[in-house]
C-alpha cells in the first residue's frame, strides 16, 4: 500500500528546529525502527490519521490509555462539560473525590490515595512514602522495568533506555543510584540473596507486575507470590507499578488477575483517560504520612486536575458497568497475537509471542522471554523492517522491540485481518 510522509516530514523537520529530536519523548523519533514518523492530527475508535491522510490500525492506544479506543464518545462529552466549568483552579473539585472512590473500589487494600500529573510523579512518591513510612534507604527494581525518569529509577530501566549501564543516563550521579539495587526480573533465588545481603535495610521492591518496558514480559507462576512473601518477612514495602497494567488486565488491574496484595499502587494512563495523569494509594497506616497529615512531602499545582478527573472517572464508570469489555479483548488480542505468529512460522520467521490480556510483544527471537537477559537478545533489525513495512500497510505498532502494544474495545475482526494480512506481507518483503 505504501504511505504518503511529505506533510508529516515537514513538521518533523519543523519541530526539529525548536524540540530536542523534534518529539517530546524519545520513542517517538522512530530512532529504533527507522523512517519517517507520522504526526497524528486524528483518532477514532481503533484508527488514528496522520498529517498525509494514511489510515493506521492502531496498537500503541497512547501506550495503553485508550482502552474504550480514541475519542469516544463518553469521554469527551465528560471533558467538554469540565471544561466550560473552567480547565484549572490549583483548589479541590468534586471530581476528585469522584475518581478516588472508582479507584479505590478496584483495589481492596487501597484506602487512600493521591493524584499527581504522571506515572512518573506517582512511582517517585511512592518510593519516598516507602522509605517514610520504614525509615529504610534501600530499594529494589528489576532490570528492563522502567517506572519513570526520576533519577533513582534510571538504572537498567528497559525501554527507552535499554540497559545503557548504571546509572542509565547522562546527568544522574552515581551518590543518586546508591541505593537502588536493580535485580534480574522473574529470578526469586537473586531476590532471596539481596534481602539476606542488605537485611532489614530494603525500603520496598518496585516492580511492573506484567512488564510491558522490556517488550510485554510477564511474571513466572510463584514469582509475584514470592515477592509478597520475601518483603512481608523482611518487613519492607511492595509497590505495585500498575501504570500499564492497572484497568488494563482486569477492572482491578494485575493484582485482580494474579491474587496478589501490594502495600502501595501506583497507578496512571487508562485512570485519567488520556489526559495526564498518575495516582499513588494502600492503606490508611502507609498513606496518613503524605502531607499534610504527615511528614512525606509531595505536591503539585496540577494534581487533580477537573479535566483529567473528568476523562477517567467517564473511563473507570464505563470499565466497571462493563466488565465483560476484559473477556472481548482477550479475545481479540489472542486473535491478532496468534494469527501474525501462524503466517510467520508459515514464512520460516521465528518469533516469541508473549501476551498478558490485551498486552503483547513479538519478540524476534525464539525465546522464551522471561527477563531483560533473553528481551535482549532479540533482532532488532528485523524488528525494524518488519514495523516499517506494518507501517506502510496501515499498521501503527510500538516502534521499538522492547514496548508493549496494546489493544482497544473498538478493535474489530476487520482489524485483526488486516493486521495479520500486513504481517503476511511484511515477513515475505522483509525475511529474517
Amino acid at each position: 500500500m505504501g504511505r504518503v510522509v511529505e506533510q508529516s516530514r515537514k513538521l518533523q523537520k519543523r519541530a526539529e528546529q525548536m524540540i530536542p529530536g523534534g518529539v517530546n519523548s524519545p520513542v517517538r523519533a522512530f530512532r529504533a525502527v527507522g523512517g519517517d514518523p507520522p504526526f497524528i492530527v486524528r483518532g477514532q475508535g481503533s484508527h488514528i490519521w496522520d498529517a498525509d491522510g494514511n489510515d493506521y490500525v492502531d496498537y500503541i492506544g497512547s501506550w495503553g490509555p485508550m482502552i474504550l479506543g480514541h475519542a469516544a464518545p463518553t469521554v469527551v462529552e465528560a471533558v467538554i462539560s469540565a471544561a466550560r466549568n473552567g480547565t484549572s483552579f490549583g483548589a479541590s473539585t468534586p471530581a476528585e473525590a469522584d475518581l478516588a472512590e472508582i479507584v479505590i473500589s478496584a483495589f481492596p487494600q487501597m484506602q487512600k490515595i493521591r493524584f499527581v500529573s504522571s506515572g512518573t510523579e506517582a512511582t517517585m512518591s511512592a518510593i519516598r512514602l516507602a522509605r517514610a513510612y520504614t525509615k529504610r534507604k534501600y530499594i529494589v527494581k528489576f532490570e528492563g522495568c522502567y517506572h519513570g525518569h526520576a533519577d533513582a529509577l534510571l538504572v537498567k530501566a528497559g525501554s527507552g533506555v535499554a540497559t545503557l549501564g548504571i546509572p542509565g543516563s547522562a546527568g544522574v550521579p552515581e551518590e543518586f543510584t546508591q541505593f537502588t539495587l536493580a535485580l534480574p526480573f522473574n529470578d526469586t533465588d537473586a531476590l532471596e540473596k539481596a534481602f539476606k545481603k542488605f537485611r532489614h535495610q530494603i525500603a520496598c521492591v518496585i516492580v511492573e507486575p506484567v512488564v510491558g518496558n522490556m517488550g510485554c514480559v510477564p511474571p513466572a507462576r510463584g514469582y509475584l507470590e514470592a515477592l509478597r512473601a520475601i518483603t512481608e518477612h523482611d518487613k519492607a514495602l511492595l509497590i505495585f507499578d500498575e501504570v500499564m497494567t492497572g484497568f488494563r488486565l482486569a477492572f482491578g488491574g494485575a493484582q485482580e488477575l494474579y491474587a496478589i496484595r501490594p502495600d502501595l499502587t501506583t497507578l496512571g494512563k487508562i485512570i485519567g483517560g488520556g489526559l495526564p495523569v498518575g495516582a499513588y494509594g494502600g492503606p490508611n497506616e502507609i498513606m496518613d504520612l503524605v502531607a499534610p497529615l504527615g511528614p512525606m512531602y509531595q505536591a503539585g499545582t496540577l494534581s487533580g486536575n477537573p479535566l483529567a478527573m473528568a476523562a477517567g472517572h467517564a473511563t473507570l464508570r464505563y470499565l466497571k458497568e462493563h466488565k465483560d469489555i476484559y473477556n472481548k479483548l482477550d479475545k481479540i488480542a489472542a486473535e491478532v497475537v496468534s494469527g501474525v505468529a501462524a503466517v510467520a512460522k508459515e514464512a520460516g520467521v521465528t518469533l516469541c509471542c508473549n501476551r498478558v490480556g490485551s498486552m503483547f510483544t513479538w519478540f524476534f527471537t525464539p525465546g522464551p522471554v522471561t527477563g531483560w537477559d533473553s528481551a535482549s537478545k532479540s533482532d532488532t533489525e528485523a524488528f525494524g523492517r518488519f514495523f516499517r513495512v506494518m507501517l506502510d500497510n496501515g499498521i501503527y505498532l510500538p516502534p521499538s522491540q522492547y514496548e508493549a502494544a496494546f489493544l482497544g474495545a473498538t478493535h474489530t475482526e476487520q482489524d485483526v485481518q488486516q493486521t495479520i494480512a500486513a504481517a503476511k506481507q511484511a515477513f515475505a518483503l522483509a525475511p529474517v
